[in-house]
């Protein structure tokens, strides 16, 4: 063996060791390098690579100091996304499906009661005829003591609570324990849910012999099927016009306010248009199916009155159609989408912009770090003097367009009403706003209501009540001083002109307790200063004209 092959031999333990190190370091630094690599495309934004907000979330639940929820966490990012998107865009949690999805499917899985929290308990106001608790034999004015043997009477129910105890699926049983009034042992009912329509049309009736009326709260799954009932009933009683009231009407779905808008265009005409940066422009027209093409109609809205009820208001006075009347509508002109997700949770995106007829998106403007302040818009109204001032509205210019009868209307930021009819704040009513604006009238009414069952009981229909119920003058002086236990006060010639109002209202109120809305709209709308303006100018249009 030669020398060289003795030193090489002598050597050879400590090349292998430092081949075994060199990779060890070199697999090291691979790692390192592809988790910087990793890193860098973090930073970069580089998707194909690396998922930001998967990634943020797994590194907290693996290394954060304490535990996590990573179903919040997931939520709270998806929140964070909408907030930096519009106003409509949100996230709706599993938890939250049905309670926001409900009022727009036109029905829902529960017992079929109206209830309010009074003197914390659950009061029913009315059970939904024909429902699961009418079929068992709960009325009015009963108050729930027990859910399936717990405790919600005394114990802080707040309506939510009140919501998920008694919903539930079709079929399944819940027990509830009542008081009545009158009857000294608590009453136990087994109650079997069911389907609970929901109804988006709160009253059709003739205010006189040829003008209608009609009130929609939403655009639901239902709403042009109960429209369309409502049409056909009122045109056998003789309706030559129509009163179509969408005041407080926050929308819904765009396919129900294309259906009703359909009702009274001709052929061929546009309803709405829409279009977004991944939608392609889609317009919906009028078809010939309406039966109400040759009806005069007015439209009645306010600063509640929002998206699909929009859409409508839009449609009918871009293409000449009828008269609205009223004040400035809120202004969305956004359209949503929404996905159910695979836990059960969903998200509604804005995908799309509505526009009118002539073009117009009314569209208010929002800045995206401050939603509050969007929604908080129409209480600016109130300060910068709108509600009380049309002439302190300034539109933009630019924003301007012309119907084909050359009636000049206005984008970006509501609809203005053809007829302006301002909030009524008169000092001479003084007493008859305080009252109502701190619902005092409608708490006196509940509380009458609940005291005086058996003698209301014989008011079985609109006309019974409309003929045979008046406040009488020591129940309004019943009422004056129950204001006064509340700490409101005013001298007697106010209290007096307030005297008729407040009458009329408190009538509505117990209507309403006892008849539901077709006992409330009849009555309040004798001091309803925009229907009593669409009133006046429907008798002064021919009819056709």
């Amino acid at each position: 063996m030669t020398k060289r092959q003795k030193n090489y031999r002598v050597y050879l333990p400590i090349a292998f060791a430092l081949v075994l190190i060199s990779g060890i370091i070199f697999g090291f630094l691979l790692q390192n390098s592809a988790s910087q690599h990793k890193a860098i495309s973090f930073i970069t934004g580089n998707r194909s690579a690396y998922h930001k907000v998967d990634e943020i979330i797994r590194y907290v639940d693996n290394n954060y100091v304490d535990s996590v929820n990573q179903e919040h966490l997931e939520a709270d990012a998806i929140k964070g996304m909408m907030n930096d998107l519009d106003p409509h865009s949100l996230y709706i949690s599993a938890a939250d499906f049905d309670e926001m999805n409900d009022p727009l499917r036109g029905s829902f899985q529960g017992i079929g009661i109206s209830f309010r929290i009074e003197k914390d308990t659950i009061m029913v106001i009315n059970p939904i005829p024909g429902g699961p608790s009418a079929k068992v034999g709960l009325m009015a004015g009963d108050r729930i003591v027990k859910v399936n043997d717990t405790l919600v009477a005394g114990v802080h129910v707040t309506n939510n609570m009140a919501i998920h105890k008694l919903k539930g699926k079709k079929g399944t049983k819940v027990k509830v324990t009542i008081y009545r009034r009158g009857v000294p042992k608590l009453l136990h009912f087994t109650i079997t849910r069911g389907i609970i329509p929901t109804y988006s049309l709160d009253i059709a009736y003739m205010v006189n012999k040829q003008l209608g009326y009609i009130k929609l709260n939403k655009f639901s799954a239902t709403t042009y099927e109960e429209f369309d009932h409502a049409v056909t009933k009122l045109r056998k009683e003789g309706m030559k016009k129509l009163i179509l009231d969408l005041r407080g009407n926050p929308g819904g779905y765009l396919n129900a306010a294309i259906h009703v808008a359909d009702e009274f265009l001709p052929k061929g005409k546009i309803i709405v248009f829409t279009k977004g940066l991944h939608r392609p422009k889609t317009v919906a027209y009028s078809t010939s199916k309406g039966q109400l093409k040759h009806t005069d109609v007015a439209i009645l809205i306010n600063e509640g009155t929002a998206s699909a009820a929009e859409i409508v208001t839009g449609a009918l006075q871009d293409n000449d159609v009828g008269v609205v009347i009223g004040r400035r509508s809120f202004g969305k002109g956004l359209v949503q989408e929404q996905i159910r997700l695979p836990d059960g949770s969903a998200l509604r995106l804005t995908v799309a912009r509505y526009y009118t007829p002539t073009g117009r998106c009314i569209q208010k403007p929002y800045k995206k770090d401050d939603f509050k302040a969007y929604y908080a818009e129409a209480y600016r109204r109130y300060l910068d003097g709108e509600m009380q001032h049309p002439d302190s509205i300034k539109f933009n210019d630019s924003l301007r367009f012309v119907t084909p009868k050359g009636r000049v209307v206005y984008g970006g930021g509501g609809i203005m009403p053809d007829i302006y009819v301002p909030l009524a704040t008169d000092t001479l009513h003084s007493f008859y706003n305080i009252l109502a604006n701190k619902g005092m009238i409608y708490q006196f009414a509940f509380e009458y209501t609940d005291s005086h069952r058996p003698q209301l009981r014989k008011f079985t229909d609109f006309s019974l009540f409309d003929k045979g119920f008046n406040m009488t003058g020591k129940e309004y002086r019943d009422l004056v001083a129950y204001a006064k236990s509340k700490g409101i006060t005013e001298n007697s010639r106010k209290v007096k002109l307030s005297e008729d109002r407040i009458k009329i209202l408190f009538k509505a109120y117990v209507g309403r307790n006892i008849l539901n809305e077709k006992g409330f709209y009849p009555i309040y709308h004798e001091i309803d200063p925009i229907f009593k303006k669409a009133v006046q100018v429907m008798d002064k249009r021919h009819v056709n004209d």
